[in-house]
């Protein structure tokens, strides 16, 4: 069920909100900067089904600026930047009153930079759109999938996973968590069983587990996305009750655009995966029975202690562990950074976990080289 909030042209945005509103943007601008770079791209297409009016009053009273209004104005500097390609951006809701109050904001379009805006259905858009994405234009796509409810429809989905692209979908973990068993109505039974792919009957044992939840969303992306490797990172949000409300899911074929959302969450976030209050002891470390250091953990909400637990258990009784293998295997991680936070861990590593350094010279190379020992 839509809240009377989204109802409304000039909606309230929550603190959790704004954050997604944050890590969107700085996702973009750096995904925007890495791709115009290639010479074999001939530019963007930001297509958000979903936008809302894109303009927000937060707790105080102040007005917000979401997701479309912010991506319009980082691509319209990545446009200026790269005159000889082009960006289309497709801002599309079904609520007229809240495009028009998108229109009012938006920046104006420029020689190599277009702003298309609709009305009409999300899944409509997304299927007249799909079948059109073909490899040979040379144009890389991301598509924001943000519902006001967990209901996600697959089948309009499914060209976007097959195609050069990004996806991120927000799926709104908290509305089966609450309202699965009290779902009688055939609307609401028929969205769920469409969301998850499942019959309902099968779905009632879910149950207030979020992780049920979850885990069947990221089955259905492994489904749909082929033989061909793909990378998928989920970070979740919490409101001021500290309960989670969604998860933001990143979808890609591209390695690179993997290791850059991780590292965009992780700093939007303030060096942790999500912005959920923690308690005191989530810092306190402490010796198990045979003397070895344990890290209280809550999956929730690593921090880098997490990292640097997760390396030191990787690599234990190893020696002249060479810094870029650390790093290859956080790439790999579905959560932790490899970039942005190298600093922090090596520091964890030293201080909590003795790990020692000593200069070597490649043997490869002929170069010098810092390797660790975790003897």
């Amino acid at each position: 069920m839509v809240s009377a909030n989204n109802k409304k042209t000039i909606s309230k945005a929550s603190p959790h909100t704004i954050k997604k509103f944050e890590l969107i943007e700085t996702y973009i601008k750096s995904w925007a900067q890495i791709l115009m770079q290639n010479e074999k791209c001939n530019g963007l297409i930001f297509i958000d089904c979903m936008c809302n009016s894109g303009i927000y009053q937060d707790d105080y009273g102040n007005l917000v600026e979401g997701t479309p209004i912010r991506v319009a104005k980082a691509l319209r500097d990545v446009a200026r930047r790269y005159e000889d390609k082009q960006i289309f951006l497709y801002l599309n809701d079904n609520d007229a009153m809240k495009i028009n109050e998108l229109r009012k904001h938006l920046p104006d379009d420029e020689r190599n930079i277009s702003t298309i805006t609709l009305i009409g259905d999300a899944n409509n858009l997304l299927e007249r759109i799909g079948p059109r994405l073909t490899p040979e234009g040379h144009f890389n796509y991301f598509l924001l999938y943000d519902p006001y409810n967990a209901s996600i429809d697959w089948n309009a989905l499914l060209p976007f996973f097959g195609n050069w692209g990004e996806v991120m979908i927000n799926h709104a973990v908290l509305d089966p968590v609450r309202a699965i068993f009290s779902a009688k109505k055939k609307a609401a039974i028929k969205k769920y069983e469409n969301t998850y792919l499942t019959d309902f009957e099968k779905l009632v044992p879910f149950g207030s587990d979020k992780n049920a939840y979850e885990a069947r969303v990221e089955e259905i992306i492994k489904l749909l996305k082929g033989n061909r490797r793909y990378y998928v990172a989920a970070f979740p949000f919490y409101n001021s009750q500290n309960s989670q409300m969604y998860n933001l899911i990143h979808c890609t074929s591209n390695k690179a655009g993997f290791v850059l959302y991780k590292n965009c969450a992780w700093k939007v976030f303030g060096g942790k995966s999500s912005a959920k209050r923690g308690t005191e002891n989530s810092y306190q470390l402490a010796l198990d029975e045979n003397g070895n250091i344990t890290v209280p953990t809550d999956e929730s909400c690593f921090y880098i202690k997490d990292i640097a637990k997760y390396l030191y258990d990787s690599f234990k009784k190893q020696k002249n562990v060479r810094l870029e293998q650390m790093w290859k295997l956080l790439e790999e991680h579905p959560v932790f950074p490899s970039e942005g936070f190298k600093k922090e861990i090596k520091k964890e590593l030293f201080e909590v976990y003795g790990v020692s350094k000593k200069q070597i010279i490649n043997t490869n190379t002929g170069k010098k080289e810092i390797v660790l020992s975790f003897l």
